[in-house]
């Protein structure tokens, strides 16, 4: 039982900092997203830390689950946990590139994959353990979001 919390405190830590890191290093360029035009149904920037949150949170628990997943093929949890970090690896970049290169293109382009990555990620998490790739589709909605944000911003600035 004790190893289990641990677990989940591990994995939700680990998704937080990814994203509270790359948070810190575009800190100095969020205010963009109030100056650039934005299209219809843009947030206010005051959601996004909190949708991430629970996003990364809900990545966490989903890798914890995956993680723990005793009757499962070792190489099967092993393949579903590198599509998991390549998620994380891109996830953590897209924000540099997008607020920090201000590259609204390529951020486009490296969105689209990491909502590739995502929808593999649950493909994989879902055939391990399905409540594990269920919780991440908020993830992938947001994602959806994200992109049309991203190709508006683009398009029109």
């Amino acid at each position: 039982m004790k190893e289990n919390a641990k677990n989940y405190i591990v994995s939700i830590v680990i998704a937080l900092a990814v994203g509270g890191l790359s948070a810190l290093l575009t800190m100095g360029n969020m205010d963009l997203y109030s100056e650039i035009t934005r299209p219809p149904l843009s947030p206010p920037s005051i959601l996004f830390p909190i949708v991430w949150t629970a996003l990364y949170t809900l990545m966490g628990i989903s890798t914890a689950i995956i993680y723990g997943e005793r009757n499962a093929k070792p190489a099967e949890v092993n393949r579903a946990l590198i599509v998991y970090g390549l998620n994380l690896f891109l996830n953590f970049f897209w924000s540099i590139i997008f607020f920090n290169m201000r590259a609204y293109l390529f951020a486009f382009v490296w969105l689209v994959a990491l909502w590739a990555v995502i929808l593999i990620m649950i493909i994989k998490f879902y055939r391990i353990k399905p409540i594990a790739g269920i919780l991440q589709i908020p993830y992938l909605l947001w994602i959806t979001f994200a992109g049309y944000l991203n190709l508006a911003i683009y398009i029109l600035n």
